[in-house]
């Protein structure tokens, strides 16, 4: 599979694809394709639909296989951004935020992900459930605005603002820290927690939360008095 990334910051990944070759996407990526791609939609088992489910993904996912010869097949973002492509390899598993899966190859295993502390995920804003690509090949994650990447020495910590983080590499743990001084969890406008990321591994956090977003937009969206 060969691929080429377009649009700017509104993006689409564009696929070429030998025969036989497939590849699976969240609901409602594919944009366009070549006439030979054949479509399966398939659950893969009661547990993996579930725990897609809990990790914000589709119960389904959509196989896209090429037939009869070379086949080309396209993936958009959802949300203005950019999309980064990581290799997935035996043993160096990546940990992404909730619907931060747009597609992969079909080597690639697509499961949900626990946060080991549950305070880190009801209040750090990542999301107690998170998603886990392993296994082998590409996978492209849409991120909300740009991608910053930093390489975390062990022991290492990067403190994240909720919502700014869009994945990490298994090696690094998660967990909470209350902003400390209750005239800064008050009047700082940060919140009462932030996300601590400790190393060893490799995180990309991204410029454009689509919540931080959204909550931006909505003070300036008309509002009834009713």
């Amino acid at each position: 599979m060969q691929y080429e990334i377009k649009g700017g910051n509104l993006p689409v990944v564009i696929c070429s694809m030998e025969n036989g070759e497939s590849m699976f996407n969240e609901s409602g990526a594919m944009c366009w394709m070549s006439p030979n791609m054949e479509m399966n939609t398939s659950g893969g088992g009661i547990g993996k639909m579930f725990g897609r489910m809990f990790s914000g993904e589709n119960m389904f996912q959509n196989i896209y296989t090429a037939r009869g010869g070379n086949g080309m097949i396209a993936f958009a973002s959802s949300f203005p951004g950019s999309i980064r492509a990581v290799d997935i390899t035996p043993g160096s598993a990546l940990v992404v935020q909730k619907s931060g899966f747009l597609a992969a190859e079909a080597g690639v295993d697509l499961s949900v992900f626990f946060q080991k502390k549950a305070g880190a995920g009801f209040f750090g804003g990542e999301g107690f459930i998170m998603q886990k690509l392993s296994g082998q090949g590409t996978a492209f994650l849409e991120i909300d605005g740009a991608a910053v990447e930093y390489d975390l020495a062990p022991g290492q910590k990067m403190i994240i603002d909720t919502g700014y983080l869009a994945a990490m590499t298994e090696t690094c743990s998660i967990e909470l820290q209350a902003v400390k001084g209750a005239k800064n969890m008050l009047f700082g406008g940060e919140g009462f927690f932030n996300t601590v990321i400790t190393g060893p591994g490799h995180i990309i956090l991204q410029t454009m939360p689509v919540s931080k977003t959204a909550m931006c937009m909505y003070q300036y969206m008309p509002h009834s008095s009713n």
